[in-house]
């Protein structure tokens, strides 16, 4: 299984925020979207970094006292990992536990198509455990004709 197929049954949509948006209201589109991850965009659609749910609350911890201030571009992450549609789900899984990351945008060429989270990834392989041990289950009950 590839990366594309978890964006064609998931769907291609990625929830943003700008760079001088402040904590606050990227916490509100976290909140709205039920999204883990957001991801920074110019406003030419050029990917400047991303934010997770762990960067907020550590922004919410060392900044208490001016978290109303404090904008994303200073708590993004700008050294993206990024992955492509024809990656594969074991290579992404392997990637976001090697670099202990949860969200890996999808790029095609410059082009974003989509984001990936370790839930797309664990789903998608639950899934397809499912279907072989279906297939397999028949098989053994002899339920092919042959």
């Amino acid at each position: 299984m590839k990366v594309k197929d978890i964006l064609v049954a998931k769907g291609s949509r990625v929830v943003t925020v700008e760079k001088n948006s402040s904590v606050i209201d990227a916490m509100s589109i976290f909140s709205a979207n039920r999204v883990g991850s957001l991801l920074v965009m110019d406003k030419d659609n050029n990917i400047l970094g991303i934010i997770g749910a762990r960067d907020v609350l550590m922004a919410v911890i060392n900044h208490l006292d001016d978290i109303k201030t404090v904008t994303v571009e200073k708590i993004m992450t700008t050294n993206l990992i990024v992955g492509t549609l024809d990656d594969s789900i074991d290579y992404i899984l392997a990637v976001m536990t090697e670099n202990r990351v949860r969200h890996i945008p999808i790029l095609d060429g410059k082009e974003l198509k989509g984001i990936v989270s370790i839930g797309d990834v664990v789903k998608s392989q639950l899934k397809e455990k499912d279907v072989e041990n279906k297939y397999l289950k028949d098989y053994i009950a002899d339920k092919y004709p042959g």
